[in-house]
């Protein structure tokens, strides 16, 4: 497999890095985090309506740009090295990929389009979002009703829930199929704000307590296919690996800048043989983590498949969650006295990778799945 980029893929990292070094530096991140937390609005804009990022994986046909999962990677990890605060990797990761997956034509052609311009930012409620099966046991019920359908229940955590428009929502009928419903802030359902570790990436939990909502609402075709749900969340894997390598290198520049600048006996840390050491580590394993991550895409783009292509997201996905942990770690060591303090954003990046190792299934649940194919089915034997 050949994981060099393409002239325009490179065109597309370029300019998005020089964006967001410009747009997204640590003062605009501590304005966001000073403030209480939240998403960078004027941020999202120019990202979602100006730039078309939400546009990028989305098919032609509804309204996208076409292209696929490796330039939207590619975006995420820069994104991720910035911390940006603003629904990306729920728009475009979590819902859009659902949409596609297991939307009906007439809910992909009338909601894709508005993702794509930027109209609607969107997530997913998730009813287990720390599993490796988000959809195991789903927490909201939907009755029928002569005009519609009536949902209750709720979700604890769902991501970026304050800044969508759209909100898709697993709901289990009467006979235990699942469908999905998309609600928008006009259908009245309740935000409960969560107070969460990460401050970059808000969590809220949604409360429907008898919201009724019309037929049109659902857009499944038939209820939420094992198969549909399986790409989804392998797209929603690997972008939030993309993420945290991204979030990995973000660390480990900001420690770079710092060890450069840092005098101790006469000289800078840099140059003190220990430090290398633990930086050249760093390096590499980053490297290693983002190959994997990009070989995915690339089989995500082409003949993937819900057997090793999957095993593939998930051992990326290990492998990113170990490496942003272990980077925002030794960023916080290599800046010395001064790495845990709210003035220094080291502890911004532990914070966000210690969230993000609980989306989507913790690392041994990963870990689990990988080894029940392997030493089950012989998988790669």
């Amino acid at each position: 497999m050949i994981l060099d980029l393409t002239p325009d893929q490179q065109m597309i990292r370029e300019e998005a890095r020089r964006f967001l070094q410009a747009r997204a530096a640590s003062e605009a991140l501590r304005q966001v985090v000073d403030s209480g937390g939240g998403t960078d609005e004027e941020l999202w804009g120019t990202i979602s309506r100006e730039l078309g990022w939400c546009g990028m994986a989305i098919p032609e046909q509804y309204g996208g740009l076409g292209l696929g999962a490796t330039e939207l990677t590619l975006l995420l990890e820069l994104a991720g090295s910035h911390l940006v605060c603003t629904p990306l990797w729920a728009t475009v990761a979590l819902a859009a990929p659902l949409l596609l997956a297991a939307g009906c034509e007439a809910a992909r052609m009338r909601l894709l389009p508005a993702i794509a311009s930027g109209e609607l930012a969107a997530t997913v409620a998730y009813p287990a979002l720390g599993s490796v099966n988000p959809l195991h046991s789903v927490s909201i019920a939907a009755e029928a009703v002569a005009d519609g359908y009536v949902l209750r229940g709720q979700v604890d955590k769902v991501v970026d829930l304050a800044a969508a428009d759209l909100v898709l929502v697993p709901a289990q009928l009467a006979d235990g199929t699942v469908a999905l419903f998309a609600l928008s802030r006009s259908d009245g359902f309740e935000v409960a704000p969560c107070v969460t570790l990460d401050v970059t990436r808000p969590i809220a939990g949604l409360k429907l307590d008898g919201v009724s909502v019309p037929a049109t609402s659902r857009i499944d075709a038939g209820g939420i296919a094992a198969d549909a749900a399986r790409r989804a969340l392998a797209e929603a894997n690997l972008g939030l690996a993309a993420e945290q390598v991204g979030a990995a290198q973000g660390a480990l520049d900001i420690t770079l800048a710092y060890i450069a600048e840092r005098v101790q006996f006469g000289r800078t840390i840099a140059s003190f043989q220990a430090v290398k050491h633990r930086c050249a580590r760093l390096v590499v394993d980053i490297a290693e983590a983002r190959s994997l991550v990009y070989g995915a895409a690339a089989r995500l783009d082409g003949a993937w498949d819900a057997g090793e292509g999957a095993l593939e997201i998930f051992g990326a996905r290990v492998i990113a969650t170990d490496v942003q942990y272990l980077t925002a770690e030794e960023a916080i060591q290599l800046h010395g006295g001064v790495g845990f303090t709210w003035e220094y954003d080291p502890h911004l990046y532990l914070k966000r990778a210690q969230a993000s190792a609980s989306l989507l299934g913790a690392r041994d649940a990963h870990l689990e799945v990988i080894a029940g194919v392997v030493l089950g089915a012989g998988v790669g034997a």
